[in-house]
């Protein structure tokens, strides 16, 4: 009523335009406010191991707890202020050092600086005129990452996940394959198959029916002992399906796999992807951030023969979910010639700067965010040095948690981990004397979701288990984060032997 009596007021519609309607000031009072809980729930708490690793709550009650209805009128900031501490309290904390449960962890403080920069400025990574600053930081960090795969040029984009990046690659070793798919689609292409691991990520039969490739057109090549591809039994799948009539296009190799942490011998599957032409490409999503050092990169030998590479830094370098890059070894624009739309509302060829730093016409994404940034402001801070630090101490602690499981009893390993992933059983008491037979496998079977609930529901740390290829289920310890110390090694073993010693 105020503003209607003032003679400047403009009503249309029965809405007041005059002024702004959010409170600036109550605004950056909350966010001031959210800020110091954040930093005094999360930041501060990130490294004591005296704090749960999660609150345990079953889906119900955290329902009742949580108050997820929302309502036609909005909440004063102290509840939703008091939302977010419960937030906080009844979420994983994944920046503990003793999650163990996936293939990231831990807090990067830079990165995490970063990602508050980038959310506050809300950027979308598409054009130089709206993005420029990221668009520039991508390009370099790509660049940087293209040297340590070994090739003398190359593209790549960031994207979200390493899923994703393997659709790309599978995508764009198609349109290599035969381009004129892009216009005329699939219904005039012969049988398309292509050959991964029986290790490899399950993205690789997602991206195989997203793409209308088809499931039953994957041939999964067997793996030795240590789940790396067999060279052999790939030349085998590729003369088969040769003379079945099928057209192979693409050979997917794993570098880190994601339960045993095996890599796939790159040079021979070199071999075979250039004796039959087709296009190779690594998964290093996991394992790639073995290239930053000198001393584990022979891990990933061969792969600056590879056409792609994925390789997420969100995980062993800690970059923040999500960082994620494909990275391609053609630099004759490949990436923009198959995914390029040339929508002229955002790629105007008239513009008044170079628009080859429009980069997003070679995305399949419209707004994307900039993941780039926080790796390169982490990798500014720490220099490769540090991050080669972080790889060097995650597989040294790897290799201590190994010679500690050997020295205890009821603790067996699968096999000698190669990575960061140490799979083992836990063998409590009363199962040690009993023979190895069918009853023996289907009690251990048991024991370690036992452990897991007692864990989880404790808050004392989460440690994953799954069964795997015939073997009953083990778990799974994944070290990264580099706040994770030999004492947390020490202490996962004696709270599995705590959390176990009734079974």
């Amino acid at each position: 009523q105020e503003m209607l009596q003032k003679k400047s007021a403009v009503l249309v519609d029965g809405v007041i335009l005059n002024g702004p309607i959010m409170d600036s000031k109550a605004g950056e009072k909350f966010v001031e406010e959210a800020c110091k809980i954040i930093m005094e729930e999360i930041v501060q708490k990130a490294d004591d191991v005296t704090e749960k690793v999660c609150e345990w709550q079953a889906p119900e009650k955290l329902k009742q707890i949580l108050d997820l209805e929302m309502r036609d009128t909005g909440e004063c900031h102290q509840k939703i202020l008091q939302l977010c501490r419960d937030v906080i309290k009844y979420s994983v904390k994944t920046n503990h050092p003793r999650f163990f449960n996936q293939l990231y962890a831990g807090m990067d403080y830079y990165s995490l600086v970063a990602r508050f920069i980038t959310e506050a400025l809300n950027p979308s990574v598409y054009t130089y005129e709206v993005s420029p600053v990221f668009l520039l930081v991508e390009e370099a960090v790509i660049k940087k990452m293209i040297e340590f795969i070994g090739w003398e040029e190359g593209d790549g984009i960031f994207n979200p996940g390493g899923s994703v990046s393997n659709m790309y690659a599978m995508n764009l070793a198609r349109y290599k394959f035969c381009p004129e798919i892009k216009e005329k689609g699939l219904s005039g292409l012969p049988r398309l198959v292509l050959f991964t691991s029986e290790e490899c990520h399950y993205s690789m039969k997602k991206a195989a029916s997203f793409l209308g490739i088809g499931t039953e057109n994957v041939y999964f090549i067997k793996t030795d002992e240590r789940g790396k591809m067999i060279p052999e039994e790939l030349e085998k799948q590729v003369q088969r399906a040769r003379k079945e009539g099928s057209a192979p296009f693409l050979v997917c190799a794993t570098a880190g796999t994601t339960v045993l942490g095996a890599f796939d011998p790159l040079d021979k599957i070199a071999d075979i992807c250039e004796n039959h032409g087709l296009w190779l490409h690594v998964d290093a999503s996991w394992g790639g951030s073995a290239l930053i050092s000198r001393k584990h990169r022979r891990l990933l030998h061969g792969i600056h023969r590879a056409d792609s590479v994925a390789w997420n830094p969100h995980k062993m370098l800690l970059a923040g979910i999500q960082c994620c890059a494909l990275l391609v070894k053609d630099n004759s624009g490949l990436l923009k010639k198959c995914y390029s739309a040339e929508a002229a509302y955002l790629f105007q060829q008239d513009k008044f700067y170079d628009v080859s730093y429009d980069t997003g016409d070679k995305s399949i994404q419209c707004s994307r965010r900039p993941d780039a940034f926080k790796f390169w402001l982490m990798w500014k801070a720490l220099g490769t040095m540090g991050l080669e630090e972080r790889v060097n101490r995650a597989l040294a602690l790897a290799r201590y948690l190994v010679e500690e499981i050997k020295k205890r009893e009821g603790f067996q390993l699968l096999l000698e981990p190669e990575y960061a992933n140490v799979c083992f059983w836990y063998i409590p008491p009363s199962l040690r004397k009993m023979e190895d037979g069918p009853e023996f496998w289907e009690k251990l079977h048991q024991v370690a979701p036992i452990i897991k609930e007692r864990m989880m529901k404790k808050g004392s740390m989460m440690l994953g288990y799954q069964p795997h290829w015939g073997k009953v289920n083990f778990f799974r310890q994944v070290v990264i984060s580099p706040q994770v110390s030999r004492e947390d090694m020490d202490f996962l073993l004696d709270e599995i032997e705590l959390l176990a010693k009734d079974l």
